[in-house]
């Protein structure tokens, strides 16, 4: 089996290192000849590829890649894989392609539960186009008769990329708006969720998220009492100094159920919760 990723970062990585063992070949694009050289080093063939000019030496991968991973982002004018490889991958005709995406498509529910059946109304504008670009692989999906698997993304975190290292960074903020709830996944479970669904190939959308959609500022307190350390002063999100992107993200308030994976998938969560995360994170530091 061949293994072709878009965009080999913290997800696809993650992903790349739980099947490994179970590829001939994987090969991955990166934007510089830099992290070419870290793909090369992790024995992953690099392609170096910035989303707006075509290579002759992907769609030669492509053409025997069984299992193609998209985690690439789209822009405006669309996404950048259909753009230029969409006659490749239809010919090549993998076994499976999974297309990482975000609960962001789902916009602001007012801390209601939404799972893959809810309509999307998207606020932000990387969040309309990520729904133009889930559309847009259901759309080839149907037209190839080749399975898309679509997976929501919350909001990511793992190893190097968790609370503790805001803390020692100096950057620990407990903002506070009443009612806010977020989502997370721990990257081991993306990767644990993708892995398991690569062997039911289907045009299926899955959210990708934990049991316990918690405040924001619960998950800094826990951090804190695991460390030992006094939590950061609770901050008013009215009166927060933010980028207008963080901003935004506390304008979409859902809670994401996960139900779907657990019964079509039948994969049990590693990580089920921040408090579970956080105590192994701890542990391993």
């Amino acid at each position: 089996m061949r293994l072709f990723v878009f965009g080999v970062g913290f997800s696809s990585k993650a992903f790349i290192d739980e099947v490994k063992d179970q590829f001939d070949w994987i090969g991955g694009t990166t934007r510089s000849e830099e992290k070419a050289a870290t793909l090369q080093r992790a024995g992953i063939l690099p392609f170096l590829f910035d989303g707006a000019h075509k290579s002759q030496a992907i769609s030669e991968a492509l053409a025997t890649a069984t299992h193609v991973l998209v985690s690439i982002g789209p822009n405006d004018t669309g996404d950048p894989v259909l753009n230029h490889f969409a006659d490749e991958i239809a010919a090549g005709k993998p076994d499976w392609i999974g297309y990482l995406s975000t609960v962001g498509v789902y916009g602001n529910h007012d801390g209601a539960w939404v799972d893959e059946e809810t309509p999307c109304i998207p606020v932000s504008k990387r969040s309309v186009q990520r729904v133009a670009a889930e559309e847009a692989w259901l759309d080839f999906s149907n037209r190839s008769s080749l399975p898309v698997q679509i997976f929501r993304l919350s909001g990511i975190y793992g190893p190097g990329r968790n609370a503790f290292e805001n803390f020692k960074k100096g950057t620990a903020r407990r903002l506070v708006k009443s009612g806010q709830v977020f989502n997370r996944i721990h990257v081991s479970d993306i990767a644990g969720t993708l892995s398991a669904a690569m062997l039911r190939p289907s045009t299926r959308i899955f959210n990708v998220t934990d049991d316990e959609p918690a405040p924001p500022q619960d998950v800094v307190a826990h951090a804190a009492a695991l460390l030992g350390v006094a939590p950061p002063p609770a901050i008013p999100f009215e009166t927060a100094d933010l980028t207008p992107m963080a901003r935004s993200f506390y304008g979409e308030n859902k809670r994401v159920s996960n139900q779907r994976i657990k019964d079509e998938l039948d994969y049990s969560f590693r990580y089920p919760n921040y408090r579970v995360a956080l105590r192994d994170l701890l542990d391993t530091m």
